[in-house]
């Protein structure tokens, strides 16, 4: 029995945790019917618990120690990045919650131990109910208090002490709720949300207590059979709102926010504007998932525009949501998935913000075929620079054997590969999708700026070592000592043709204020353009150009 866990076994918790939500998937979904009765809470928990999984695997220190706080970090930040449907937003900030005890200057390397377990499912609990703009009794929410409450109640800081009250409360709890909201009294079924809780609760308790497999902790009478409540979950929908609409918020503030949530409470219902937090949960900056039930969806994006930067915007049309067909699911997640492999760790950041799944350039057959399978879609489109394709096409060859359709589409450029992100539609049948993005990275011209490291003889002259190199395509069109100058010129040379949008990845050797002069100037010499510059960190660039 384990006293504390460590980074490996809250990494193994989370792998419990996805097992045992996909082992559950069908009677999650089932359970489904309020708010709304789409059948797709087990869905959406997984997902959601997986994008959390795929952020700490993809770290390169996953396997150097890494504390467990950084680790639950690690996972609320993809959790929320990934966060599917309303009971996505409420599990990111369960993680979220189980994180900050454990994250701080002071707190560095401490356990995760019975202590920090009851502090983090009592802030858990603060978190979910904050982001939910009308808590309702006989939800997640509730299973989640009486986890928080038992744990609190714990005299002893053993940690298997604390998860066991916490889950058999949770599952009393979960008994309790079709006597709290009509909604499920009337089908005869418990909250999905919060099955789903006390699955991750009984995931952790056989982690602490080193079992090869998690024991259930609710009665067989409290669920019913599936048939019976798919009868009731086919009649749901929801009668007064038509969308689902989700996106991910940055570039704003806790003032735009408050005026966010108050807008889109006027707008639907099922509101939940949740954020990463401002105590080192995961990296970066502040980020937000906003979640609402709506009619007008243009007026929800609007007001995410004004509140912030809006981006990897989801909408779902619920009486479009046929039932979904968990066949041989547990391989495959999703129908169709992006994979770019990149060179640049900024690049790679960029891309999983906008739901990409990312490997580098130079990996090799079988990291390929992992992160392949790691996408865990039947259909895959890998966006690959020229030098990587080849052995992308050889792993997509290797990877048809388990049932995985794989197509490679070459990119000369990371601006390239952009395009083609920024016209995926993972709704579209996958050939059509293919087509599209195909032709978007076609029409994104392409040019980047570099050091010379040795003298040579090029097609706009003479270069010597030092000397910043513009080139358009794959040929050099100027060569010029002034960064600053060359990143001018070559975009006005690219402009010369026409464009209406140039895309900047800066690379490792930009100097210091090469962005804002970029902005600077085209805001003068063609203010009808619209121009977005990245830290893209790009090996062995100055920068890298895309005009479309």
């Amino acid at each position: 029995m384990l006293q504390s866990l460590d980074g490996a076994a809250v990494r193994r918790w989370a792998v419990t945790c996805c097992e045992v939500l996909a082992a559950h998937r069908d009677e999650i979904d089932a359970l489904n019917v309020f708010p709304v009765a789409d059948q797709d809470t087990g869905s959406n928990l997984l997902a959601t618990m997986r994008a959390g999984l795929d952020a700490v695997l993809r770290d390169h220190n996953a396997d150097k120690g890494v504390p467990p706080g950084s680790t639950v970090a690690m996972l609320a930040r993809g959790a929320l990045m990934g966060a599917r449907g309303n009971s996505g937003v409420i599990l990111s900030q369960v993680l979220r919650g189980l994180a900050e005890p454990l994250i701080g200057p002071e707190l560095d390397g401490r356990a995760w131990d019975g202590a920090a377990l009851r502090k983090g499912l009592c802030r858990a609990d603060e978190l979910a109910t904050a982001a939910v703009s009308e808590p309702v009794s006989g939800t997640v929410l509730t299973v989640l208090h009486a986890a928080a409450r038992a744990a609190m109640a714990v005299q002893s800081d053993e940690l298997s002490a604390v998860a066991s009250a916490a889950t058999a409360a949770a599952a009393g709890a979960l008994a309790d709720t079709p006597r709290q909201l009509a909604a499920l009294a009337v089908a005869g079924v418990v909250d999905a949300g919060g099955r789903g809780l006390i699955l991750l609760l009984e995931a952790l308790l056989a982690v602490v207590n080193e079992r090869p497999g998690v024991r259930s902790t609710v009665a067989a009478a409290t669920l019913l059979r599936p048939r019976q409540v798919l009868d009731v979950a086919r009649k749901g929908g929801c009668a007064e709102y038509e969308y689902e609409v989700m996106y991910l918020l940055d570039g704003t503030n806790q003032a735009s926010i408050a005026t966010l949530r108050a807008e889109l409470a006027n707008l639907g219902d099922c509101v939940a504007v949740v954020g990463s937090g401002e105590t080192g949960i995961g990296r970066g900056a502040q980020l937000w998932n906003v979640h609402v039930h709506s009619s007008d969806v243009g007026a929800v994006i609007e007001a995410g525009v004004r509140a912030g930067r809006p981006h990897r915007i989801t909408v779902l049309r619920f009486a479009d949501q046929p039932r979904t067909d968990h066949t041989d699911r547990n391989q495959f997640v999703i129908d169709h998935a992006v994979l770019a492999m990149v060179s640049g760790s900024g690049v790679a950041e960029l891309f999983r913000g906008e739901g990409v799944t990312t490997t580098q350039a130079h990996s090799s057959l079988d990291e390929l075929r992992a992160a392949l399978a790691g996408t865990r879609a039947r259909h895959v489109t890998v966006l690959a620079e020229p030098t990587a394709a080849t052995r992308a096409e050889l792993a997509a060859v290797q990877v048809r054997t388990t049932g995985q359709e794989v197509v490679v589409v070459t990119t000369g450029s990371p601006v390239q590969a952009l395009a083609a992100i920024a016209v995926h539609d993972s709704a579209r049948r996958p050939a059509d999708d293919l087509v599209a993005m195909t032709e978007a990275a076609a029409a994104s011209r392409r040019g980047e700026l570099t050091v010379a490291r040795g003298e040579a003889l090029t097609w706009a002259g003479r270069c010597q070592p030092g000397d910043t190199l513009g080139m358009v395509g794959d040929e050099v069109v100027l060569i010029d000592r002034d960064p600053l100058v060359a990143a001018r010129e070559l975009v006005q040379r690219m402009l010369s043709v026409g464009g209406e949008l140039v895309t900047v990845l800066l690379g490792e050797d930009a100097p210091d204020g090469v962005g804002d002069s970029l902005i600077e100037h085209l805001r003068r010499a063609h203010p009808e353009v619209e121009v977005v510059v990245y830290a893209g960190r790009v090996p062995q660039r100055v920068l890298l150009v895309g005009v479309e």
